[in-house]
């Protein structure tokens, strides 16, 4: 049985921009953690557990990281396409 997605009851935004910046900190002894930081507001992505690794959470990670780069090459297009860069090199 497959289970149902429900809709999203809120949703949170939080604008890229001059600061912004995320962050992998793996440990010794635990799990890491990914840390998307806004200025006044952080993001800390962590796995099920803090000592161990499911397969989901490894599918969760692709699956990020695969939706991370693709926003990236979005983010990098339009950036390259702006009138305000033409001519410009990032």
């Amino acid at each position: 049985m497959s289970r149902r997605r429900s809709r999203a009851t809120s949703i949170i935004n939080l604008n890229t921009g001059h600061g912004a910046k995320a962050g992998n900190h793996p440990y010794p002894t635990r799990t890491p953690v990914l840390v998307l930081d806004f200025g006044a507001t952080s993001v800390l992505v962590t796995t099920t557990a803090s000592d161990q690794v499911t397969a989901s959470d490894v599918d969760f990670a692709r699956q990020l990281a695969s939706e991370a780069h693709a926003f990236a090459v979005s983010v990098e297009r339009m950036f390259l396409r702006s009138p305000r860069t033409t001519g410009a090199r990032a």
